[in-house]
């Protein structure tokens, strides 16, 4: 009789790395034509079955990093028309002007609706250059935000129970959410409009270029801070990207100072691991006040 074999030892899961991803693959176009696109919009970056806004502007991004001869966004300014929704859709992009530093385009992404239409989700405009050509020159009165250690932080795995529709996301997300933002989860508001949170991809992928697309408007809603509930659909998102990541987690910050006419503003910051402001975005969103 043999000796039963010793158990194996015990591995720990792989880290994802930038290229090979979750976000990498539900982010991946197949090119159908010069400057046509095709994906499947992936359900995995959902909350409360809308398609998120960042996950979106990823996708573009990835599309006009391959049609202009620049890889990296450097501003990238999205309209977004009609909700988008997991399934197929189609990008088509338009190369405006190129140059040796800087390249423009535009994109726009379709999917067809219920008669068979072809309906126009998201319209872009984006310059992309070579982040990595960049000078290191940096004169900025900007600091990092002041955050508690991860540890002394929150995540929507801490609650007791996840927010209604929520949770496609926020399983690909790593978030430990600043406990002064977090009033609006213990029913106590704080009014101050403010979310702050250590942020990166649940597989462990360290942040790139186009994931800081989606990093800008993957937090809960300053609304929540507000004393608001519900949705708050993105009218317009313009994100610069500053620098190139650094590995490890993200610090995003976020603020609203006005709240008029049922819309309001979001600015994000970007931290990386080395204290470098990488990106910065501001975002018009429509807010539900009943």
């Amino acid at each position: 009789m043999r000796e039963a074999a010793p158990a194996p030892a015990p591995t720990r899961a792989r880290r994802a790395t930038i290229g090979d991803s979750e976000f990498d693959r539900d982010t991946a176009v197949t090119r159908r034509a010069p400057g046509v696109y095709d994906i499947d919009l992936s359900a995995g970056w959902t909350i409360i079955s809308a398609v998120n806004g960042g996950y979106l502007l990823a996708v573009l991004g990835r599309a006009l990093a391959d049609a202009l001869p620049h890889s990296d966004p450097f501003t990238i300014s999205a309209h977004y028309l009609t909700a988008s929704r997991p399934g197929p859709a189609v990008i088509r992009t338009d190369t405006v002007r190129t140059g040796r530093t800087l390249s423009t385009g535009q994109a726009s992404l379709f999917q067809y609706d219920e008669a068979g239409t072809e309906v126009e989700r998201i319209r872009v405009l984006a310059s992309y250059g070579d982040l990595d050509t960049l000078p290191d020159d940096v004169r900025t009165t900007a600091r990092p935000p002041l955050f508690p250690p991860m540890d002394q932080c929150f995540g929507p795995e801490d609650g007791p129970t996840p927010v209604s529709g929520s949770s496609a996301i926020a399983d690909r997300l790593m978030l430990k959410l600043d406990p002064s933002t977090l009033g609006w989860a213990l029913g106590a508001p704080s009014g101050k409009g403010e979310m702050r949170s250590w942020f990166g991809l649940a597989d462990g992928r360290d942040a790139d270029p186009l994931s800081l697309l989606l990093a800008v408007d993957a937090l809960p809603p300053t609304a929540f801070e507000i004393g608001l509930k519900g949705w708050v659909p993105t009218v317009e998102l313009t994100v610069h990207v500053r620098a190139r990541p650094a590995p490890g987690p993200l610090r995003v910050s976020i603020t609203t100072r006005n709240l008029a006419g049922g819309f309001l503003e979001e600015d994000a910051e970007i931290w990386d691991s080395a204290d470098r402001l990488v990106a910065q975005s501001r975002q018009l969103a429509r807010a539900r006040l009943s």
